[in-house]
């Protein structure tokens, strides 16, 4: 399992129906562009669709298990793919330690940030020659779990650049069956990638 963890700021919304309250929000947006993480991620639409059939996504609270607000599997979280990226409803237990701790900070704008734990199925990588190369996720293996979280966790970006340096052995395998004008342009570009991993690890 290649469990990766990526955080966005977004708008929640505390809803109330009947006096119980609802946490809304988006989980990932598509097609922008994440902060410099030493390359550029994008969600491609439809991404999620195959992993939200086969996930049993938690919600949790700073991605603490010990603090569940709901479960895809119970229908008290319930994730939709549409136009825009992954929504999020969230129907948090009703105790005063989440109230305190989640719905209030929430309602007051304290709490902005979400994060989100995966595992990716299909990327390609564009700009390889360029500083910041650009990683588009186009499909995701599995969700495990969406969080509204305090502060953002520093990405966790091993996965993605071990995916860039299969990449390159494959890129080099291409290299050395390859006529001599491929072969002088495959080498620049090996030689960039090679100093972009040694750059980060």
């Amino acid at each position: 399992m290649e469990k990766e963890k990526r955080t966005v700021d977004i708008e929640y919304r505390l809803i109330r129906d009947d006096g119980r309250p609802r946490i809304e929000g988006y989980a990932a947006v598509f097609n922008k562009d994440s902060e410099d993480m030493g390359f550029i991620e994008r969600i491609a639409p439809g991404a999620f669709k195959s992993a939200l059939k086969v996930s049993d996504v938690r919600a949790l609270f700073n991605h603490d298990p010990n603090f569940v607000l709901g479960r895809s599997k119970s229908g008290t979280l319930v994730l939709k793919e549409d136009r825009t990226g992954l929504h999020m409803s969230v129907k948090p237990p009703d105790t005063q330690l989440i109230r305190d701790l989640v719905l209030a900070p929430i309602d007051r704008g304290d709490i902005t940030q979400q994060s989100f734990a995966f595992e990716v199925e299909e990327d390609e990588w564009d700009g390889l020659d360029k500083d910041h190369p650009v990683r588009t996720i186009r499909k995701f293996k599995q969700i495990f779990d969406v969080s509204p979280v305090t502060f953002p966790a520093y990405p966790d970006t091993d996965v993605a650049l071990r995916k860039l340096s299969e990449l390159k052995h494959t890129l080099t395998d291409s290299h050395k069956t390859a006529g001599s004008h491929t072969r002088s342009k495959s080498a620049a570009l090996l030689e960039k990638i090679d100093l972009f991993l040694k750059e980060r690890s």
